[in-house]
């Protein structure tokens, strides 16, 4: 694996990851007050670019990463809309 992948592979991981905490911690106390809306709005709406943009480019770390991105942001998204409606 050259410097480029290792480099794209890396920030895909990280960046992936580094969302899992607050998805898990918002599934187990449904709490999402401190949450804001309209940043999971435009960072649900901007993940789901970027993947279009790997499919259009064939960039499987792009794709895979935001695809999971896009998972826990959803789901955390999804408990803030849902905490909207009580």
């Amino acid at each position: 694996m050259d410097l480029t992948n290792l480099l794209g592979n890396s920030a895909a991981f990280l960046t992936t990851i580094s969302f899992l905490p607050q998805a898990i911690k918002t599934i187990r106390s449904g709490n999402t007050r401190q949450l804001s809306l309209p940043m999971f709005l435009l960072f649900v709406s901007g993940v789901f670019i970027w993947i279009l943009y790997g499919i259009l480019n064939e960039q499987l770390p792009i794709i895979l990463g935001n695809a999971i991105t896009f998972l826990f942001a959803g789901t955390i998204l999804v408990f803030k809309l849902r905490d909207l409606r009580k």
